[in-house]
């Protein structure tokens, strides 16, 4: 695109904190909430590791998941074998979740976030009634409940349901958290995972809203407001190497989002309009050859987002792409943050950048950019019908395969792979305890045994007569978690109602 040449007069009389929030939604600088994500084995090994980061500064964690977990499958399915605990920590009940929290004050975290996406609700559950056994106001603490399937269906694949029914269990999230936790985050529109795989940054934010525009309509049909449900929400973003076009991504995705609200779903309380960014630098810049350049990766995404004005961010650990990262690559991500934020002066500062003629360029381009992919999705008929047609999966395997061939032809460089090849040094690589999978298992059968099998079942039946009337069945899910259902048994009730996902394509 052809560059402008100056600042228009729009952006030049824009302030901070003011519509259409392009250089930040508050006039204040500061810190945003430091997280790292981690989560491996059994709760208890990950308690452990939690309690760490947070003694080194941590103010917020993300929960990774296992793969069943997330698939909603109980450690002891066959389907579950050999994958438990392996890229996240395993969570059968509510005992799981008693042990990951153990020691670590509700009320001292500003945000617990996780990977929970198809299954949101129970992940919202288990945190309600761990809450109310503890005696504690869940407003008085931070959820970020990730709760984005839509793009679990062309972006990453742990979806279980049909996508209109998933769409129904994530609605049903936020209208519970709307009306009765209003601190927690209900969603965080996921742009992160489309990004890794493969979209471009406009892709990235106009794939993201027009699901987000699916979620706002289903709670507009169910009596809610636009200012009930969009100031529980949070994007959650990737960080990547092009370092301007990312900083002019995020003030763009601000304005955009501004002027949606606004424009589209007319708005009264500025707080809709704000977004809010949970930045996370790009795991797909990471790379296993020479590891050791993936911390001066990290350190320029995290600034990237930081001159962004995020408000939340995680640094990936150097050696995410050999696998969990170690405890000391953790803390090294945790330190890359500090620095950023302590040591450069960029937290005294709102919208440093603001002003360069190149940045607002770019801020301007890629805001029609991502208006225009919008119309193109509104005019295919809607996020569900561009995830049910293929369209999609289809532009973010082409946007994939035009990288993947770049840095094979050395077009794009990446140092350590396709140029500055050497050896790479050998570096302690994590290990999941191999008997921590039995260990699950066999705590989870203890679980079965001790609980109240009766007042399970009456849950259990009690959640399938709430589903079969199409009501919210959050309130139901937690009463079957508080009885320490499993995860499974909660999802397998729920597939007698909505069945499974089968893909289609016409793309």
């Amino acid at each position: 695109m052809e560059r402008v040449n100056k600042v228009s007069n729009s952006q030049s009389q824009e302030v901070p904190g003011a519509y259409p929030y392009t250089r930040g939604i508050s006039a204040d600088p500061g810190v945003w909430t430091m997280g790292q994500y981690a989560g491996f084995g059994t709760a208890k090994e990950t308690n452990a590791r939690f309690r760490s980061l947070l003694d080194q500064g941590l103010t917020g964690f993300s929960v990774a998941l296992d793969l069943p977990t997330q698939m909603g499958l109980d450690s002891d399915n066959p389907l579950a074998a050999g994958e438990v605990g392996k890229v996240g920590v395993a969570i059968d009940s509510l005992a799981d979740i008693e042990i990951l929290m153990d020691g670590i004050e509700l009320e001292k975290i500003t945000q617990v976030r996780t990977t929970a996406n198809s299954i949101g609700y129970i992940w919202a559950a288990m945190f309600e009634a761990l809450a109310e056994k503890r005696g504690v106001d869940p407003n008085k603490f931070g959820m970020f409940i990730q709760n984005d399937v839509l793009k679990e269906y062309f972006a990453r694949g742990t979806q279980i349901f049909p996508a209109p029914a998933g769409l129904k269990l994530s609605v049903d999230v936020i209208e519970h958290v709307a009306t009765k936790i209003p601190r927690w985050v209900s969603l965080a529109m996921s742009g992160y995972h489309i990004r890794e795989s493969g979209s471009s940054a406009v892709q990235e934010i106009a794939f993201t809203f027009a699901n987000a525009r699916a979620y706002m309509d289903a709670a507009i049909e169910r009596g809610m407001t636009v200012d009930d449900v969009a100031p529980t929400l949070f994007t959650f973003l990737s960080s990547n190497m092009e370092f301007m076009p990312e900083v002019a991504k995020f003030r763009a995705a601000r304005r955009v989002w501004a002027k949606l609200m606004r424009e589209s779903y007319g708005s009264q309380d500025p707080r809709s309009e704000q977004l809010r960014i949970f930045a996370f630098t790009a795991g797909s810049s990471l790379t296993a050859q020479q590891p050791l350049n993936n911390v001066v990766r990290t350190s320029i995404e995290a600034l990237a987002a930081a001159l962004g004005g995020c408000q939340t961010m995680h640094v990936c650990a150097f050696d995410e792409a050999l696998g969990v990262p170690t405890e000391a690559a953790a803390t090294l991500a945790l330190r890359t943050q500090q620095v950023v934020a302590f040591e450069t002066g960029v937290t005294g500062l709102v919208d440093p950048l603001g002003g360069s003629e190149l940045l607002e360029s770019l801020t301007d381009e890629l805001e029609a950019a991502i208006f225009s992919e919008m119309d193109k999705i509104a005019e295919l008929g809607g996020a569900l019908a561009c995830i049910e047609s293929g369209y999609f999966a289809t532009k973010l395997s082409d946007s994939a395969y035009e990288t993947a061939r770049a840095i094979d032809s050395g077009d794009q460089k990446v140092i350590g792979v396709n140029t500055f090849v050497s050896e790479s040094a050998r570096f302690e690589v994590f290990e999941i305890d191999k008997e921590s999978e039995q260990r699950q298992i066999a705590d989870l059968a203890k679980i079965k045994l001790k609980r109240n099998t009766d007042k399970v079942t009456e849950s259990l039946e009690s959640l399938l007569l709430a589903a079969q009337a199409g009501i919210n069945i959050v309130p139901a899910v937690v009463v079957a978690v508080k009885e320490y259902a499993t995860v499974g048994e909660i999802t397998n009730v729920l597939r007698e109602v909505y069945g499974k996902w089968q893909p289609t394509s016409d793309f």
